[in-house]
């Protein structure tokens, strides 16, 4: 039996779709890709090949995606084109436009290790996998902005609840633009159950009242390291409730998770997610998290 099925954030990760970068993203114009100046294509492939051993490492199976020089230079930052759930997988609708061909890829890596396909969002929606948060097994949350919009929430929301699941959108800022990239995990990275750490700034309002009513407790970042690193200090893995892996460079954040009882096992990626504007979350779409 095909193991499959993720509504948490920060179970034990069991199971987990990658996709290895190589010409695609060594080829790419970083002006097109909206990349910043650290980035270097051979650079940023050692980077991931350091993190992906972090991953492996922790116990997590991967299935990877291979970069068969198709152009899709994002396409390793898998997190976005899909949604698993217990009940299967959901094909999203990319909010950027360079990335639209991603979708198709999870469809046929999930068709090849024989996971169902629930539903797919179809446009005019738009949904990428960073504005989804499991708040719990029954709530997922969703950032209404510049790559999710009310159509996609209301398509995810019919989808779901046949299942029980609740869908509640939530209005991002356009912060930087947007070509710039803010998702709701811009500004929250789920650490176990109860605990996440936040951009309390960016945070929005009727979304901190429903962390504060679900008795989520939250570690704030530091505003200085947010800044420094375009939000990428917040983008942070959890390979198990309270173990994450974290970009280097960035000890307050660190620290500030240390102190409420985390593991952090850190990588250098300047080339990688901070000139790519996508994190350790962004890089992996899991497929099966539960505990123990």
């Amino acid at each position: 039996m095909t193991e499959y099925g993720s509504q948490a954030m920060s179970a034990r990760l069991k199971r987990v779709l990658m996709r290895r970068p190589g010409p695609s993203l060594m080829a790419a114009d970083p002006a097109r890709w909206h990349y910043g100046p650290t980035f270097d294509g051979r650079k940023a492939v050692d980077q991931y090949t350091e993190f992906a051993r972090l991953v492996a490492a922790s116990g997590t199976d991967i299935l990877w995606l291979e970069d068969d020089n198709d152009g899709m230079a994002d396409a390793m930052f898998t997190h976005d084109p899909s949604l698993m759930t217990d009940h299967g997988a959901i094909i999203l609708c990319m909010g950027k436009p360079l990335r639209a061909g991603e979708p198709a890829l999870h469809e046929a890596a999930y068709s090849k290790a024989g996971i169902p396909i629930l539903g797919r969002v179809e446009a005019p929606g738009k949904v990428e996998g960073g504005d989804c948060v499991w708040v719990d097994g029954k709530t997922l949350a969703i950032g209404r902005g510049v790559r999710s919009n009310q159509s996609g929430i209301e398509q995810l929301a019919a989808m779901l609840a046949p299942h029980g699941i609740a869908v509640l959108g939530f209005d991002l800022p356009l912060w930087q633009g947007e070509e710039a990239c803010l998702h709701l995990m811009s500004v929250i990275s789920p650490l176990s159950d109860d605990l996440a750490l936040v951009h309390a700034p960016l945070l929005p309002a009727a979304f901190y009242f429903l962390l504060k009513e679900k008795g989520i407790r939250l570690v704030v970042a530091p505003e200085s390291e947010f800044a420094a690193s375009s939000g990428l200090n917040l983008n942070v893995l959890p390979t198990a409730p309270c173990k994450v892996i974290m970009v280097d460079g960035f000890p307050l954040t660190r620290a500030a998770m240390e102190a409420a009882g985390c593991e952090v096992q850190v990588f250098a990626a300047d080339a990688l997610c901070i000139a790519c504007e996508g994190g350790p979350t962004c890089l992996t779409r899991p497929v099966l998290r539960r505990d123990p």
